[in-house]
């Protein structure tokens, strides 16, 4: 072999070396779409059995191992197996000679995270909400007080109102069903369809709010930081949500960053002065899937309501609460939040 091709022949070699490696990052990056942002397009679902909030029995437990997790699981797929919870005594959530659907219907999940932590917060380092603060307890006796006297569709939260559903945020945090999502990319919007309640958020691509419109599920805009889709929501029109506890003034910082090629990792923070004096956070895994979304039609004409409303003006009419009980000013009524 003379020096030329010698010399031909190593170039070639190096440059197989130095371009293996470009061409095997390339194979395994993950896609884009046409405007050559992540592509995170698909249909999710983020439904675990692992709790929002670290449960009392797993208070010293960060992180469980393999064997804690199994007996956890079936822990807790028994205890909140509605078939067997008499209505009676109540239980898991349920108020005693409150019915139910049967356990058939329910999607909340029957496995932990795949890192096993006990609780889908990880601040506070107690994985859990932290104590409200004085004024969020204040505006939390008002509302209660509301709900004790049924004064009016304003006293009934928002999910039973079918405004904004449970689970459909933001943040978006598993509940008892229908824990999917349909994400949605355009040039210059983000779409996310919750299956609870049909709720889609439609969310441009900026840097800034250009709106103070107050709206149920808040306004949002979305941002790239790197691989990751960052969504930022302030604005909210109600002053309590049940389901959180939030006020009009929170503010939800949502994180969406695909880990491999049928998860997206979900990390949020909430921040709201009028109930937290700090800001706290979750993750939790979004697992790609085949199913399709249903539309969930919610209370349609909510004659519920009316028959609520119009039972309580009859009782106020015999001198009685809205729950039989002879008439007083004030009472306790059995809130999420108590």
């Amino acid at each position: 072999m003379n020096h030329r091709a010698l010399t031909k022949l190593l170039i070639v070699g190096a440059v197989s070396v130095l371009i293996a490696p470009l061409l095997l990052a390339q194979s395994d990056e993950f896609p884009r779409t046409e405007y050559g942002h992540p592509d995170l397009q698909g249909t999710y679902t983020f439904r675990t059995i692992t709790p929002l909030n670290r449960p009392k029995e797993l208070e010293d437990l960060e992180v469980l191992t393999p064997e804690q997790a199994k007996d956890w699981e079936e822990f807790e797929n028994r205890r909140q197996n509605r078939d067997l919870i008499d209505d009676s005594v109540g239980g898991a959530g349920y108020a005693p000679g409150v019915g139910s659907y049967n356990n058939f219907w329910y999607e909340r999940g029957d496995q932990t995270i795949a890192d096993r932590r006990t609780s889908l917060i990880y601040d506070p380092p107690n994985g859990r909400i932290p104590p409200v603060n004085a004024v969020g307890q204040e505006r939390r006796a008002e509302f209660d007080q509301m709900v004790f006297e049924y004064a009016g569709p304003e006293a009934f939260p928002a999910d039973v109102r079918c405004l904004v559903g449970y689970n459909a945020g933001p943040p978006m945090v598993p509940s008892g069903y229908n824990n999917n999502i349909q994400l949605i990319q355009t040039e210059d919007h983000i779409v996310i369809l919750n299956e609870m309640v049909h709720t889609a958020r439609i969310i441009r691509l900026d840097s800034e709010h250009h709106t103070r419109q107050l709206k149920w599920e808040g306004d949002s805009i979305a941002y790239w930081e790197g691989e990751t889709l960052v969504v930022h929501t302030q604005n909210y029109y109600h002053d309590y949500e049940t389901r959180l506890g939030m006020s009009h003034q929170a503010q939800i910082t949502e994180h969406f960053t695909r880990i491999d090629a049928d998860t997206l990792e979900y990390d949020f923070t909430v921040e709201d002065p009028l109930s937290w004096d700090q800001t706290w956070s979750a993750k939790l895994p979004m697992q790609s899937t085949a199913d399709p979304l249903y539309e969930f039609a919610c209370h349609e004409g909510n004659y519920g309501l009316v028959g609520i409303l119009a039972g309580t003006r009859r009782y106020e009419s015999m001198g009685l609460n809205s729950d039989g009980t002879p008439m007083s000013a004030t009472g306790t009524v059995d809130t999420k939040e108590n």
